[in-house]
């Protein structure tokens, strides 16, 4: 009788130490937007994620009952923010004078969006969320991380493969990261190609750095940005990802960068958790396309919303820097300008560093300074082996029917920035190629 109880007790106090562990693919610190946004986002990914906050709510800096105005990334309505914005334009359209129009500034109640944001997640297959739930003891595990959260009086040990720090003072960032330096939006990059690894892109900071230009060889110029994929990986360990002290939590005019930022990073923890690998074998591409299928901007074109039946070609063109955008001068927009035609010298450098034999042809060609729809087809021919007359009479068929083009069929006639990008990216799909966490072609 005593042998049986002892082993019931046994078995009872080993069925409680299993209950009080948690087992999930990402563990998220910090229920501000940015750690709400990367939670979200690798729920949708399909990979379990538990989102701890040591406050009563999510986002705990949006308390406030009095209308605000946030006037960043009214250009750009990228993912999980212009999933905010339209929700919050459907909780206040029976408002009088409210302005629902694209472009306005958005106005709302901080504590009614955080209720909306709160609402979002709630939605979400694969998210839980734990409110007044302080973290401490964070270790780091061969495989993943471990931490220890209070519940209700409780610990819980919570076991996960991928560790997204988005707590204020970063402090997961800051024990386990070497040498921890936020990403410097302003520092000069050398000509460098990160912009090819962008997981989040704006147009600036209300009040923050206006009159301060970025030195001329950054792309794209301040204040718009993208911020690249190795600017969220942590150094010096594994499987740590970061959104803490990129931005400001504690100034609601960042939001929409935030939620962005936030999104990016939560793609990047789905990869490595769907994946079983880890943060130094991250693949740039495939992170990207994560976003682009949930509307993610990469590139900050703001002349091609996110509803444009070919957004996805234009912005995975634009991440490969075959076309880059334009900025204006006035408003420091990004303008991808769908409609100015193709210039030679702008593609010619970045498609012989994509593909061996263009080099022959353009050497062959000699195109003209504006490339020509007869250009393009002729170039796609070359690079796939297609019979060149054969892709001519096809592509008159579908040029309005299949692409929807307004333009009549001409060969001779200089190609748009929109019709290159439409038809290069189903052709030749240079968005395939592999890049570094720098944004280099590797071969």
């Amino acid at each position: 009788m005593i042998k049986k109880l002892f082993l019931v007790l046994l078995l009872f106090n080993f069925s409680l130490t299993y209950a009080q562990t948690i087992k999930t693919d990402i563990l998220v610190i910090g229920g501000g937007p940015s750690g709400t946004a990367a939670a979200i986002q690798g729920a949708r990914s399909k990979l379990k994620t538990l989102l701890v906050e040591p406050g009563s709510q999510l986002c705990p800096g949006m308390t406030s009952q009095a209308m605000i105005t946030v006037t960043p990334g009214k250009e750009l309505s990228s993912g999980t923010w212009g999933e905010f914005r339209r929700r919050v334009r459907e909780f206040y359209k029976s408002t009088a004078d409210y302005d629902t129009t694209y472009n306005a500034p958005l106005k709302f109640e901080p504590y009614t969006g955080a209720a909306i944001i709160k609402k979002i997640a709630d939605t979400v297959k694969n998210l839980t969320l734990k409110l007044n739930a302080p973290v401490s003891n964070i270790k780091k595990d061969d495989d993943g991380w471990t931490a220890t959260i209070t519940k209700d009086g409780k610990n819980q040990l919570v076991k996960a493969k991928v560790l997204i720090d988005a707590t204020p003072n970063a402090v997961a960032t800051e024990k386990f990261s070497k040498d921890f330096k936020p990403f410097n939006f302003l520092a000069d990059n050398h000509q460098s190609e990160a912009y090819r690894t962008s997981i989040a892109t704006g147009v600036g900071f209300q009040g923050q750095l206006s009159d301060t230009i970025s030195p001329k060889n950054n792309y794209p110029q301040w204040p718009s940005y993208c911020i690249p994929l190795n600017a969220v990986v942590a150094k010096g360990t594994t499987n740590l990802l970061i959104t803490a002290k990129l931005l400001p939590e504690d100034d609601i005019q960042y939001l929409a960068n935030q939620l962005t930022l936030g999104q990016g990073v939560g793609a990047t923890a789905a990869f490595v958790a769907f994946f079983k690998t880890n943060t130094t074998k991250l693949n740039v591409r495939l992170i990207q396309g994560e976003l682009l299928d949930f509307k993610g901007y990469l590139m900050p074109f703001t002349d091609v919303k996110s509803n444009d039946r070919y957004f996805r070609a234009i912005q995975q063109v634009g991440a490969t820097g075959l076309l880059k955008g334009v900025q204006d001068a006035a408003s420091k927009q990004v303008f991808f300008m769908p409609d100015s035609t193709v210039n030679t010298a702008e593609i010619e450098p970045v498609l012989n560093d994509i593909y061996t034999r263009t080099f022959l042809w353009f050497n062959r060609e000699k195109p003209a300074a504006k490339f020509t729809i007869g250009n393009t087809l002729s170039l796609i021919s070359e690079i796939t082996l297609a019979e060149p007359k054969s892709l001519q009479i096809d592509m008159a068929k579908a040029w309005k029917t299949q692409y929807k083009f307004t333009s009549d069929f001409d060969l001779k006639r200089a190609i748009t920035r929109r019709e290159f990008a439409i038809l290069i990216n189903k052709f030749l799909n240079p968005f395939s190629r592999t890049v570094d966490l720098g944004g280099r072609l590797i071969n």
